[in-house]
C-alpha cells in the first residue's frame, strides 16, 4: 500500500472533501468547509512529501509535473474511490492538493436540486453553465444532470475534462469520456472532434480560455446542449466574463451569438446546514426568456438582476431568495445565510 493511502482512507472515512500537503506542514483535511489538521501524522519535509506523491504518481505525469510546475490528473483507489489531484511548487517545496470524487453519483432528487436546475437535463440545445468558486459543488451539480440525462434519453454525451472526474456507466445514452492531456491536447480541440463526433450533449469541465468559451458557443449554436462552468459568483458577471474574454473588435458580434445560445446561468454557494453536519446548495438562477436576448445584445446586464426577479414563475430565483428560503426550511442558518446574501439586513430579522 502506498504511504499516502492511509490520508486518502482517513479522508473518505471522516466524510472530508479535500487532502492538502505541502512541505513544512501537516497534512490537513477539509471538513465541512474548514481545514483541520490531522494530528497523527508530523510535518513533512520537502523530500518526503516528494517521495509520498512520487510513489503514486505515473511516470509521465511526474516528468510533466517536474518540467511545468503543476500537475492535475486523476488518481483512483480501488475500495476507497477516486481522487483529483493537483501538484504544485510553493515557498516551501512542493504541495499537493486531494478532492475525493465520490464513487456513487447523486441523483437531482439526493442533492435537492431545484427543480428548474433539474429540467436543464430537458434542454435540446443551448449553452448552460454552472458557476461558483472552487468547492462549491458545480461538478457534482452538473454530474446529477449529466446522470438525469442518461437514464432518461438515448443520446450521446461526450465529457471533456481535466482530469475526467465523475465516470457515468452507459445507461439510456452513450458516453464518452475525454481527458485533457491523455486523450486530447486541450479542451478546444476536443470541442471541435465533438461537432464531428455526433454530440447531443457536450459537457466542458471548464471554460478556461477565449478559444474553449468561443467553440462551446458555437456548438451550442449548432444544435448541441452544452454544459460548462465558471468561477463567477452571479448572472452578471457570468455574462460579463464570457464578453470580456474577446477582444473589443469582437464583442458585437459574441454578444449576438450569446444571445441566441445562451440557455441557463445557475450560480451556486455551499454554506453549512444548521445541524452542523454537511453542507447544502444556493442556487441564483437565470432562465432563457423573451426579454433575456435583447438585453445581452445592448449589454444592458445590470438587467439582468430584474429578468430574474420577475422569472419567479418560470423557476428563476436571486441568491439571496434562495437563501431565505433555505432559512425558513431550518436547512442552513440565518447569520451564515446573511454572510453570503447581497441584502444582509434581512436575514437580521428572520
Amino acid at each position: 500500500m502506498a504511504k499516502i493511502d492511509e490520508l486518502l482512507n482517513y479522508l473518505k472515512q471522516n466524510d472530508c472533501s479535500d487532502l492538502h500537503l505541502a512541505a513544512g506542514l501537516e497534512p490537513r483535511v477539509r471538513l465541512r468547509g474548514a481545514l483541520e489538521v490531522i494530528d497523527t501524522w508530523s510535518v513533512l519535509a520537502d523530500q518526503q512529501l516528494r517521495q509520498i506523491l512520487q510513489e503514486i504518481t505515473p511516470v509521465e505525469q511526474w516528468n510533466t509535473f517536474v518540467a511545468q510546475g503543476d500537475l492535475d490528473y486523476a488518481y483512483a483507489l480501488p475500495g476507497v474511490g477516486r481522487f483529483r489531484a493537483n501538484y504544485f511548487l510553493q515557498r516551501n517545496g512542493i504541495g499537493a492538493v486531494f478532492r475525493i470524487i465520490p464513487e456513487d453519483i447523486l441523483t437531482v432528487e439526493q442533492l435537492m436540486l431545484p427543480q428548474s436546475v433539474a429540467n436543464l437535463a430537458h434542454l435540446d440545445q443551448g449553452l448552460a453553465l454552472i458557476t461558483g468558486p472552487t468547492g462549491s459543488g458545480k461538478s457534482t451539480t452538473l454530474a446529477a444532470i449529466i446522470d438525469h440525462i442518461n437514464r432518461t434519453y438515448a443520446k450521446h454525451i461526450v465529457t471533456i475534462e481535466d482530469p475526467v472526474e465523475f465516470v457515468h456507466r452507459n445507461n439510456k445514452s452513450t458516453l464518452s469520456h475525454r481527458e485533457v492531456g491523455r486523450h486530447t491536447n486541450g479542451f478546444g480541440q476536443a470541442l471541435r472532434a465533438a461537432m464531428r463526433e455526433d454530440a447531443d450533449v457536450i459537457l466542458v469541465g471548464e471554460l478556461r480560455d477565449l478559444e474553449t468559451i468561443s467553440l462551446a458557443i458555437t456548438a451550442a449554436e449548432m444544435g448541441a446542449l452544452v454544459f460548462g462552468t465558471l468561477h463567477t459568483n452571479n448572472a452578471t458577471k457570468t455574462i460579463d466574463r464570457i464578453i470580456d474574454a474577446f477582444p473589443a473588435a469582437q464583442q458585437s458580434q459574441i454578444r449576438t451569438s450569446l444571445s441566441e445560445s445562451l440557455a441557463a446561468v445557475v450560480s451556486q454557494l455551499l454554506l453549512p446546514t444548521a445541524d452542523g453536519k454537511g453542507r447544502c446548495a444556493a442556487h441564483e438562477i437565470l432562465l432563457r426568456s423573451p426579454a433575456l436576448p435583447n438585453v445581452i445584445r445592448e449589454g444592458n446586464t445590470p438587467m439582468l438582476t430584474s429578468i430574474i426577479q420577475g422569472g419567479g414563475k418560470l423557476g428563476m430565483q436571486t441568491m439571496d431568495d434562495s437563501l431565505m428560503s433555505l432559512v425558513r426550511e431550518g436547512r442552513i442558518t440565518a447569520p451564515e445565510a446573511a454572510r453570503k446574501a447581497l441584502v444582509k439586513e434581512a436575514f437580521r430579522q428572520v
